[in-house]
């Protein structure tokens, strides 16, 4: 028998007891250990407390992000039980915090409705916290129990009198699972504001008390509250506050079918973006599920029977498809049932087969009625969904043509493109880089094999005012569109893009950074989901090259130019504490270096160099250290753009991220939308900002 199978018996499996499989594996249970499961951490104590409103007790939650990574949530609900539970002959505290699949969710008259139908939330917070303490209050008395790393550190016991119900759950989350302790207050209001909306009448306030005390020795606390009487119309008229809305009351409607309660809200604007959130017990569901699919389903059907109805469409335009919906609506779907089946613990996406028909059912008679009631606000509607018909038809009749020609979808690669000789998408790279000087250098400094080079040519436009059949027909972004591989619009087929990483190469100053928002825009509003999916990217070309000797050095920012240089002189002094000055340089010697195209730093008789400026500013040299301003890509030779912002050993590179899809939106809608006034307002707040501004 091999020494293998004589080790591999009985022994060799591992049981894990308790909380111990939540450590050994914690993206199992909260998606993973970056920022997005330590948030995670919050989202499952609040959604207990969000279950207390739901059901009808708690109408008060209050956050709290305190000092040493502590994070306490209070809730005026009617506390956890903590009477002996007869199966574990333990406090029913005790066993709902350590204890996975323990919790009033799973039967009886407990929770009719819940988000955390798994009952593992508040036990795997316990379990990924280095220290948790919770605290009750019912029955008169205030109950304690505190733990380290899920274990507890004492039976539950009663440490005073009260006469309310409550329930706080104070975790600092474990340094050994997370890599890195950072709660964002932008996230977690995100996150409230959101249950706020979906539970009228309920309060949620937080607090900050993280800063430094002040003089006297007081905290600097940061406050925010919640709390919407009108719910979801207050959710979609928030998302809408700024743009202008076709219909300018909000679609609502409430109904329960069949124990399943289904809440919509929709409203329709001038953007050409979806903002369509839907929520299972509040839960938000990402990757949408049965829900939206019967919510797009009614809407399709509802208004192209209404537009053939009163003779709004032309028969040769066709129908209207679910995608041409998608342009400027905002829509919240928020549908509560008692056993909801989500994908993972994370609950990205709903999967009950029976909500489908339910939504689709309250939807096609909430949709019809408002549309019979509101005959200007449903032509206005029926309008903007011909204008998206009519601007996909003609995209397509422009594909067409430039399909005719041999371009789109990889007949034809552009002429202007230096491809790779890969073909692993993993592994591939596409640079699109401003200018020809830029683009010869990165063509001749990249690696062949996985390092594609793609140089701009011509004006770029902006997408925020330019039709999709422009788009496709436009000199500078049908390269672009060309190379992906992956078409736009209608044909949009991910699963065949050609590099794995999209980055943009630009330079460091006013033209450069106004070339990376077009682009930008132009990504964002075409192609979300390489966005989201983490291909796109920004280089980082250095700012400053530094040379003393044979010693060279490059510096990213006016900071680091400065760190640099006291490292630099602070070596050199070193050296000559320690005897190892060389002999005083000869002219002949300076002579040759330059000859040789080196950069020399005169010396006085402390040895500090003064400035000499060449090559109209870019260079200069203090200190006997040769200081190169780079102003552009074109400055910098292959070798040097290799070696700083190609090389994937060396280079710095910006993954471009949305982390609040909304403010994105908004954003740009501001920088880059027809609108003069609200960019005319962004750049007043935001001008004393600007640091080192280059023009």
């Amino acid at each position: 028998m091999a020494k293998t199978e004589q080790t591999y018996g009985a022994k060799a499996i591992q049981v894990l007891e308790g909380l111990d499989p939540v450590r050994k594996r914690p993206g199992m249970y909260i998606g993973g250990t970056s920022l997005e499961g330590l948030h995670h951490l919050i989202w499952e104590v609040v959604n207990n407390s969000i279950d207390e409103a739901m059901a009808g007790y708690c109408t008060r939650i209050i956050v709290r992000l305190l000092p040493d990574n502590w994070v306490e949530i209070k809730d005026n609900g009617r506390g956890i039980p903590v009477d002996t539970h007869p199966q574990t002959k333990k406090s029913a505290l005790e066993t709902v915090m350590t204890m996975l699949h323990a919790g009033g969710k799973f039967g009886g008259e407990g929770y009719k409705i819940s988000g955390g139908l798994h009952g593992v939330g508040v036990s795997v917070v316990n379990a990924l916290s280095l220290h948790t303490v919770v605290t009750v209050e019912r029955d008169g008395k205030v109950w304690t129990q505190e733990y380290k790393r899920g274990k507890p550190l004492a039976p539950v016991k009663p440490s005073g009198k009260s006469a309310v119900t409550s329930t706080t759950v104070a975790f600092c989350a474990d340094p050994d699972i997370f890599p890195e302790i950072s709660y964002s207050w932008t996230k977690i209001l995100e996150y409230l504001r959101y249950q706020a909306f979906l539970t009228k009448g309920l309060r949620i306030n937080i607090e900050d008390w993280r800063e430094t005390k002040d003089q006297n020795q007081a905290y600097k606390v940061k406050r925010h509250s919640f709390y919407f009487d009108s719910g979801i119309v207050s959710f979609v008229k928030f998302l809408n506050r700024k743009k202008e809305a076709r219909n300018l009351a909000p679609v609502y409607v409430e109904k329960t079918v069949e124990n399943i309660s289904v809440e919509f809200s929709l409203q329709f604007t001038e953007g050409f973006k979806e903002h369509l959130f839907a929520f299972a017990n509040n839960i938000l569901n990402p990757g949408g599920g049965t829900h939206v699919t019967g919510f797009k389903m009614a809407l399709t059907r509802v208004l192209n029977d209404y537009a053939k109805k009163n003779n709004l469409i032309k028969e040769k335009e066709g129908a209207i498809t679910s995608d041409d919906l998608r342009e400027g609506l905002t829509a919240v779907i928020s549908v509560k049932l008692a056993n909801p089946q989500f994908e993972g613990q994370t609950k990205d996406k709903l999967n009950n087969n029976e909500v489908r028909g339910a939504v689709s059912q309250v939807v096609a008679e909430g949709l019809n009625e408002f549309l019979e009631t509101h005959p200007a606000d449903a032509k206005a509607i029926i309008e903007k969904c011909l204008l998206t018909v009519r601007a996909r038809v003609a995209a397509r009749a422009a594909k067409d043509a430039v399909l005719r020609k041999g371009a789109l979808e990889g007949m034809t690669l552009p002429g202007k493109l230096a491809d790779c000789s890969t073909r692993d998408t993993e592994r591939s790279e596409v640079y699109i880089v401003e200018g020809d000087s830029a683009g010869g250098s990165a063509k001749q400094g990249r690696n062949r094999e996985f390092q594609a080079i793609l140089p701009l040519r011509g004006k770029l436009v902006n997408v925020e005012k330019t039709s999709l059949d422009k788009v496709v027909k436009s000199d500078t972004l049908k390269p672009i569109i060309i190379a992906l591989g992956v078409g736009i619009g209608e044909t949009l087929d991910i699963t065949k893009l050609r590099y794995g990483k999209v980055i943009i190469m630009a330079d460091a100053d006013v033209d450069g950074s106004h070339i990376r928002t077009l682009l930008l825009t132009f990504f964002y509003r075409y192609y979300e989901e390489l966005v989201r999916g983490g291909r796109i990217f920004i280089a980082q070309p250095p700012l400053y090259r530094l040379q003393t000797g044979k010693d060279v050095r490059y510096a990213y920012t006016d900071e680091e130019k400065l760190r640099v240089m006291e490292e630099m002189k602070r070596e050199a002094a070193m050296k000559k504490s320690k005897g190892v000055k060389g002999e005083k340089e000869t002219e002949k010697k300076k002579v040759e270096r330059k000859e040789a195209g080196e950069n020399v730093a005169g010396e006085t008789e402390e040895g500090v160099g003064a400035m000499a400026v060449t090559k109209e500013g870019a260079e200069e040299a203090i200190a006997g250290i040769s200081i190169q301003r780079y102003k552009g890509l074109g400055e910098m030779n292959p070798e040097q753009l290799w070696e700083t912002t190609m090389n994937p050993d060396n280079r710095v590179m910006l993954k471009v991220t949305i982390e609040n899809a909304e403010e994105a939106d908004e954003l740009f809608d501001i920088l880059m939308g027809s609108e003069v006034e609200p960019r005319r307002r962004f750049i007043q707040t935001h001008a004393k900002a600007v640091k080192n501004l280059d023009v």
